[in-house]
């Protein structure tokens, strides 16, 4: 068990981070570690069936990324919108940020932003002339470890195939690997939690318990309640999945149909309670991604899995291969 930030540090070659998707979704490989035995097993993603028990059940995040960079009509100016914090009314991450002072205003090909706000953080509260659409225009927001912009391709395979809810600035990844026909033969249920930019926040406090966690919004609808309560195996697909179920859960351990936020911070020596199966992608070195899934399987048999997979070369991070936790 380990508090310090430097614990959670690897080393990747820069040449593993995948910049783009397999020409198949399902053609991920997928490392397998077996908790009770301390074994890893090197297979595909679309051998996860064999993996799986009667009454299992796979809880999957079916928020939807929108389209939420924009770039003003002379391309000098970026605004990521981040979230709608009122009526016409949306903080924005922008660049660069010396031509968006307060009164700035920013001409968008079918809208205008005007800075009211400068945050703390550096992001602003801009209003604009009319509603926009983030499903309609714009960039899928792709992360920064992709060192290129958005492609045509990206809009469709950045995208869960079971995508529902806009509300994203970043795409559940574990689930990027399903397919409609892998999906439909495995038991499953969604509940839905916004991804945001937060998911990349480096941790800078090297006692890590000083970290503060982004805030997320949640939903988890009666029915998904009904299912994830009669399964006897929980799967969790991915980190977002597994920080809904933890922060929903009552202290008997059922669930209620809910709407709400939570800033859960899981890391060792804290366990996941709720959680019987994890599938997850590769995280960046120090991450609060990479704790929680060091929180489930253990941070030594983490590491030493992370190790395996780069000599193995693996694909690391969004558009990457898996690693299913049993």
């Amino acid at each position: 068990m380990s508090l310090r930030l430097s614990d959670y540090d690897y080393a990747l070659p820069e040449e593993l981070i995948a910049q783009r998707p397999l020409p198949r979704r399902d053609d991920a490989r997928m490392m397998v570690l077996h908790r009770a035995s301390q074994q890893i097993e090197h297979r595909r993603f679309a051998e996860l069936k064999s993996f799986l028990a009667p009454g299992d059940l796979l809880v999957l995040n079916n928020t939807r990324v929108m389209n939420a960079r924009r770039f003003t009509s002379d391309g000098a100016i970026e605004l990521f919108f981040l979230e709608r914090v009122g009526e016409r009314r949306w903080r924005c991450l922008v660049k660069p940020g010396r031509k968006m002072r307060v009164g700035a205003m920013a001409q968008l090909t079918d809208n205008t932003a005007h800075v009211e706000e400068i945050c703390d953080d550096g992001s602003r509260i801009v209003s604009l002339d009319r509603e926009l659409d983030l499903e309609v225009g714009g960039a899928v927001p792709l992360p920064p470890y992709m060192r290129r912009a958005a492609e045509t391709e990206d809009q469709e395979r950045y995208q869960t195939v079971f995508a529902q809810v806009p509300g994203a600035v970043a795409a559940p990844t574990a689930g990027l690997h399903f397919t409609p026909e892998i999906l439909a033969t495995l038991p499953h249920t969604f509940v839905t939690l916004h991804v945001g930019t937060g998911t990349f926040a480096s941790v800078k406090s090297e006692n890590i318990t000083e970290h503060q966690m982004h805030e997320e919004q949640f939903t988890i609808s009666p029915e998904a309640a009904v299912a994830i309560n009669e399964a006897q195996r929980v799967v969790a697909i991915g980190t977002t999945s597994v920080r809904v179920l933890e922060s929903a859960m009552r202290e008997n351990g059922t669930l209620v149909a809910q709407e709400g936020s939570t800033r859960i911070f899981i890391h060792p020596p804290q366990q996941v309670q709720h959680v019987d199966l994890l599938l997850t992608n590769f995280h960046l070195p120090s991450s609060t991604l990479l704790m929680l899934v060091s929180a489930f399987a253990g941070r030594e048999f983490v590491l030493r899995a992370y190790a395996e997979a780069i000599r193995e070369r693996y694909r690391f991070y969004s558009y990457g291969d898996c690693m299913l936790i049993l």
